[in-house]
């Protein structure tokens, strides 16, 4: 048997962390859509915070058990991704409440040029002319998937705005804090987590309640909506964990590209579980033309010169540590 080469591991491995992340996260979303629509619990920035706590019970526990190592993160960068996080999930909430979902569908699409943008400002990647047609493709298709009625206001405008630059600075900001401390993804989570679910438990009740006029302490809590939101806790530990996962070894860019592929399963299963009148002839066709711009933006971006960086990688911190010894025992040498 021929010994697997470091490239098919690599194929292997990334695979499954997609696979994961896309489980987990159409997972969430047929949860969270049966707790909101079928039981009334339309708490949505209260839940996240909820999530964010249990998945700081998780890091704890692997903490404990000697999975998540020691690590630093300056609080500077941490204060910072958290502003940026948490104006994401406010951000997405109020916009959705304030614009159309032809809009908000618009608005979301938009995150992938946004977060090119990021990268070649402060990455300097460069895209070949392959790579950008092919983000272009995936965009018509997804957005003839699910774009329909558009009208827009001023206050939902810039809800958007918010909405769409947060959650790119966001997706960026864990690739970054990634490579420049060397932290894996648990040890990231072990940061984030927990001042986002310290900061969206106080503010979460009052938005939710400034967003639905319903206070989440007077909702009829009963078994079956604590074990559906349990399970939803559940599974954000997944959600949370992929998520930095694949934008650890994906890139902001590619997370979105490939993200799409989320939003065109949950069509798919919305089909299966909810009836036909979600899908008809336009939504197939956008499905197909957004899969066909997927598989060509794997492939163009993979080749030589699809995605490249034009200047020197960010130096990590523990590259940073070894320079600078490396220039005390030069300094040695000479004296």
């Amino acid at each position: 048997m021929a010994p697997v080469s470091k490239a098919d591991k690599k194929a292997a491995v990334d695979a499954a962390a997609w696979m994961f992340n896309v489980v987990t996260s159409v997972g969430i979303i047929i949860v969270n859509k049966a707790l909101m629509a079928t039981y009334g619990y339309s708490f949505a920035t209260t839940l996240t915070g909820l999530h964010f706590a249990t998945t700081t019970l998780m890091t704890i526990v692997l903490r404990c058990l000697g999975y998540i190592q020691p690590s630093h993160l300056p609080f500077t960068e941490l204060m910072r991704f958290i502003l940026f996080a948490n104006f994401s999930i406010v951000g997405m909430n109020v916009s959705l409440m304030w614009n159309s979902v032809g809009f908000y569908q618009i608005a979301k699409l938009s995150m992938i040029p946004v977060s090119c943008l990021l990268e070649m400002v402060f990455d300097k990647i460069r895209y070949s002319r392959d790579t950008k047609l092919s983000i272009g493709l995936v965009l018509v298709g997804v957005g003839v998937c699910t774009v329909t009625d558009v009208s827009v206001n001023s206050k939902g405008f810039l809800a958007a705005f918010v909405a769409v630059w947060s959650t790119s600075l966001q997706q960026y900001y864990v690739h970054y804090l990634q490579r420049k401390y060397s932290l894996s993804s648990f040890n990231l989570l072990g940061h984030t987590a927990p001042a986002q679910a310290a900061t969206l438990l106080v503010v979460g009740p009052f938005l939710d309640y400034w967003l639905t006029e319903k206070r989440v302490d007077m909702y009829d809590y009963n078994l079956v909506s604590v074990l559906f939101i349990t399970l939803s806790c559940t599974i954000a530990i997944g959600t949370n964990l992929s998520q930095f996962i694949c934008i650890g070894r994906f890139t902001a860019v590619s997370f979105q590209v490939l993200g799409h592929m989320k939003t065109i399963l949950v069509l798919i299963m919305g089909f299966f579980f909810f009836g036909r009148e979600g899908l008809n002839l336009h939504v197939v066709i956008g499905m197909v033309i957004a899969v066909l711009g997927m598989i060509w933006y794997g492939n163009a971006s993979s080749k030589p010169g699809g995605k490249e960086r034009r200047s020197y990688s960010l130096p990590t911190t523990r590259q940073q540590k070894l320079g600078a010894a490396s220039d005390s025992d030069d300094n040695e040498d000479k004296a």
